[in-house]
């Protein structure tokens, strides 16, 4: 669905965004859609729906791609320039005015509204049952994902379940955590209820029955619900859809989208919409402790294993170190990485996922800012984990928490040895953690970790280091105010009632 579902009609989408009518447009032009005539046609709700996925390219485009600016708020890498915030975040000075805040509240309100716009219309549609059943079933898998992408920064929000009203909606106050999660588990039960296993080629990358279990996973797994996390996940499985694709690297490349391991992804095209992946995130910026917090291939860390070569330091580590990261002393894109590389001068590091090149072979990088490869939100590697680490919190490390461990680190392009048997609860606990900050680096999920795991007050006082050991930025962590990010100043401005959150 890369070229059908993003060709989105400009006058639509001002119609989605309208929250109010205007009496000096009384006019109804013949080759337009008002809001009154437009709800009457199979295609126009589907140009609606459309509309609704479209808000998902903001935060997964350019230099405000989430998935790298998150990483950025964490020991992986560093924001160059702080262009977005993601720097002073990780420094420990985050405040309402960052673009990044501003851009994270607005952007999945935007997704909120249209949502809530389709599906208080989509009954009046003629159309069949079936499909409009399928319409606002990913409808609702859209708002909880939005819904999602706000508790977990801000908190409670305003839970807003009909379409854009300012004058009903402007002035509410925040709704509780556990009120906005009823809502976002309630949307993901029903969508998962109606959404297809899978679609055909031309309607790839709409919301699917994993794509709402998966997410359901995570969002349960954020909030210590072990026993809806553990369903979830195993749900996902029972569909038999999803596999590990063997070569790792190959997970993120251009020539392997959609393959069995994507559950759900943003869809690119070129040249219709494209991004910058390519070069963003070649850029140089990741920090010493992601490389060493690799293990060796025996499984043990460097500081104890007997394959640990202090001159050659990241040689015999874990397959994924070199497959998620460029070194010096590597290959990349046909060439020895000498460290006078744009992508190796600042730390000596950079990510390879998501872009264009290989190790061995000679590959011709796409023109800035052409880039097409969709950046994956949701994989199944992600789901494994939900699995183990949910299982161990409830009921200790079980064959089911090891047999998804080692599953993911099983992969063939992987093949690192299973976790050693009879681990305690706490070790076992330490194990997935680390599992899941090296098999989902780059992808945006860490940041997250830490703030469940409440890891961050220390992982994130220790300051960024490059290959030699010096200091890249130094980072700090208030933990009686970081764990929520503040509402955006102009929200907390315009509204009354929106109380802020602790110490901002």
């Amino acid at each position: 669905m890369k070229r059908y579902i993003y060709t989105i009609n400009f006058i639509l989408i001002l119609g989605l965004l309208s929250g109010c009518s205007n009496d000096l447009l009384v006019l109804e032009p013949t080759d337009q859609s008002s809001v009154e005539t437009f709800w009457t046609s199979e295609e126009n709700a589907t140009s609606a729906l459309t509309g609704c996925y479209e808000s998902m390219l903001g935060p997964y485009y350019g230099e405000g791609s989430w998935l790298l600016k998150l990483e950025d708020m964490t020991p992986n890498s560093f924001e160059i320039d702080d262009g977005s915030g993601a720097s002073s975040i990780a420094r420990g000075s985050n405040n309402p005015t960052l673009p990044i805040v501003g851009t994270r509240y607005s952007i999945c309100y935007e997704g909120i509204g249209r949502a809530n716009t389709f599906l208080a219309n989509i009954d009046e549609v003629p159309m069949s049952d079936e499909l409009k059943d399928r319409y606002k079933a990913e409808a609702r898998f859209l708002r909880a994902f939005f819904y999602h992408n706000l508790v977990e920064y801000f908190g409670g929000v305003p839970l807003i379940l009909d379409p854009p009203d300012n004058n009903t909606q402007g002035e509410l106050p925040r709704n509780t955590k556990e009120e906005v999660l009823d809502v976002i588990y309630s949307d993901l039960d029903a969508a998962a209820a109606v959404l297809p296993v899978s679609y055909s080629n031309t309607d790839l990358g709409r919301a699917t029955r994993g794509a709402a279990l998966a997410l359901k996973a995570r969002a349960a797994l954020y909030n210590q619900d072990w026993s809806q996390a553990i369903s979830a996940a195993q749900a996902v499985i029972d569909l038999g859809t999803y596999d590990l694709f063997p070569d790792y690297r190959g997970v993120f490349l251009l020539e392997n989208e959609h393959n069995e391991e994507v559950i759900f992804d943003v869809q690119y095209q070129f040249p219709d919409i494209t991004n910058n992946y390519h070069e963003l995130f070649q850029q140089g910026n990741v920090l010493k402790s992601l490389p060493d917090a690799y293990l060796m291939t025996d499984g043990e860390p460097s500081d104890t294993s007997p394959l640990y070569d202090p001159d050659n330091p990241y040689e015999n580590r874990d397959p994924r170190l070199s497959q998620t990261l460029i070194t010096i002393g590597s290959m990349f894109n046909g060439e020895l990485v000498t460290g006078d590389e744009l992508f190796a001068d600042l730390t000596g590091f950079a990510y390879k996922k998501y872009t264009y090149f290989v190790d061995d072979d000679v590959r011709t990088a796409p023109s800035p800012g052409q880039s097409e490869i969709n950046p994956i939100l949701i994989r199944y590697a992600e789901v494994l984990l939900t699995l183990a680490e949910a299982e161990n919190e409830l009921n200790g490390p079980t064959a089911i928490a090891y047999g998804a461990i080692n599953a993911v680190r099983a992969r063939a392009s992987v093949g690192m040895p299973e976790v050693t048997p009879g681990l305690g609860k706490e070790e076992f606990r330490e194990t997935v953690q680390l599992e899941r900050r090296v098999e989902l680096a780059g992808e945006g999920l860490y940041y997250q970790d830490m703030i469940r795991w409440r890891t961050a007050e220390v992982v994130m006082n220790e300051d960024g280091l490059d290959k030699d050991g010096n200091v890249i930025e130094q980072r700090s962590f208030n933990p009686q105010r970081d764990y929520l990010w503040p509402i955006p100043d102009r929200e907390v401005l315009l509204n009354p009632n929106l109380e802020q959150n602790p110490g901002y």
